[in-house]
């Protein structure tokens, strides 16, 4: 509870900070604020379970919590002059965001279906003025109205869900209901629509296909840093959320909800690995990758084994640090050339190594190749997965990531094997740091991923 109050507490204090015009504060009071909010992350860990009526903070609240904040204290540091160019009003830009994250931390942690309604709308809400904040930018516009009726439409998906859930069990506290299914000798057929309307819900949440059509566009339109923090952090929380549900409370009808979310898992794959081929634009290219690494993520629902919890943190870590890289570096290319295409990548890597250098792994761990975070996070899926021999699935997964290795090595090809302007970027002190954080933990979780496997 600590921690949503600081985050809370810090929106409202770097709010009133830009009434006064104190825009040089801001990022200090945020980073503050969000450290504070880590060290009651780091305080209460190993600690007894918590109840908070509706909430509970236990060991995976709090590590899904900390990738969140770290990840969103990272996106902070990418702020350096990038809302100045665009706006004078930069506090609403801050402010959005924490708000945003206390939203997700009341996801992670919720008990009570009540509270994760709640917790993604604070989310939702927040995200939908942030994807359209460049008023005058068409783009931008037409992201933020897409993901408003898109959201709304799945807000309602997931609402008849838990009114159906509710209906049977006469209760919105998970633990009653996952006991309602064990004890019960007839569930209620009213109870099984809602299960699958809860994960159609999630799933536009998340941008799982045959839900995802919002995604590439609302990702394209919204400004590169808004894309940054959903694509990443918003992304885990929406994970963590479907986790705590499906692998906890509904984990006792697994054989009921596993098969349509295993053709949920096949189209998410096959479509986000397939179009993400084809587009010559980076940022698009990325929103279609986001698509396919939700279908990973989803194995862990497939197959519920003890370790399905450390296996999405793995995973969801992995995926956040090294896209987290590419956004960063997509951001000043864009700003030095005002492309974000393929092309504007050529001859990066003559005048701009480090830049390179960190580009290429993170692309390299969002591949799957060794040595990386990445690597780890896909082979805890695939082995979760191949315990219970699912080989076929396995197969087309394996399949699906060596098509993915295509379009992110076209990437790494532009930088180090193509001629191009061979331009040099000017690279800000927070963005270096930004860099090298993100790159030293993909190599340190690919090389000794101990630290995190066994966290929850």
């Amino acid at each position: 509870m600590n921690i949503i109050i600081t985050i809370s507490i810090t929106a409202f204090i770097v709010l009133y900070a830009g009434l006064f015009k104190a825009n040089k504060a801001l990022l200090p009071l945020t980073v503050v604020g969000l450290l504070t909010a880590l060290g009651f992350t780091l305080a209460a860990w190993n600690g007894n379970a918590v109840h908070f009526g509706m909430m509970q903070t236990d060991n995976f609240a709090l590590a899904f919590s900390g990738v969140c904040i770290i990840g969103t204290l990272l996106i902070f540091l990418l702020t350096q002059n990038y809302f100045h160019a665009k706006s004078d009003n930069i506090a609403e830009y801050y402010t959005l965001i924490l708000f945003a994250l206390a939203g997700m931390i009341m996801m992670v942690s919720y008990k009570n279906m009540a509270m994760l309604f709640v917790g993604l709308e604070i989310m939702s809400v927040s995200l939908y003025i942030l994807a359209g904040i460049r008023k005058r930018d068409f783009a931008s516009n037409e992201a933020s109205l897409k993901y408003f009726l898109m959201g709304a439409f799945s807000t309602g998906f997931l609402l008849f869900g838990i009114t159906l859930i509710y209906g049977a069990t006469g209760s919105f506290d998970l633990d009653k209901i996952q006991d309602y299914l064990i004890d019960s000798k007839s569930i209620s057929p009213i109870f099984y629509p809602g299960v699958i309307l809860m994960m159609i819900g999630l799933c536009f949440k998340v941008g799982a296909a045959p839900f995802h059509f919002w995604t590439p566009d609302v990702y394209e339109g919204s400004p590169t840093l808004i894309t940054t923090f959903m694509s990443t952090v918003v992304k885990t929380a929406g994970f963590a959320a479907f986790l705590r549900l499906f692998a906890g409370a509904f984990a006792p009808l697994h054989d009921f909800y596993a098969v349509p979310l295993m053709v949920i898992v096949c189209l998410t794959l096959f479509i986000g690995n397939v179009t993400a081929l084809f587009q010559k634009n980076f940022k698009r290219m990325l929103a279609y990758s986001s698509i396919s690494h939700a279908g990973y993520m989803l194995f862990s629902l497939i197959v519920l084994t003890k370790n399905s919890e450390n296996n999405v943190l793995v995973y969801a870590a992995a995926y956040t640090f090294a896209s987290i890289i590419a956004f960063a570096v997509l951001i000043l290319v864009k700003q030095k050339t005002g492309s974000d295409s393929f092309e504007s990548f050529n001859g990066l890597g003559k005048k701009n190594p480090l830049i390179a250098i960190s580009l290429t792994i993170a692309m390299l761990s969002l591949a799957g190749i060794p040595l990386t975070a990445g690597f780890i996070g896909k082979y805890l899926m695939f082995l979760n997965v191949m315990g219970d021999y699912h080989m076929i699935l396995v197969a087309f997964a394996i399949l699906n990531a060596l098509i993915g290795f295509y379009y992110y090595f076209k990437v790494i090809v532009a930088m180090w094997f193509k001629d191009g302007a061979e331009i040099e970027l000017s690279t800000p002190a927070q963005y270096k740091v930004v860099l090298l954080v993100s790159v030293a933990i993909t190599l340190i979780l690919g090389i000794y991923p101990a630290i995190i496997l066994n966290l929850i």
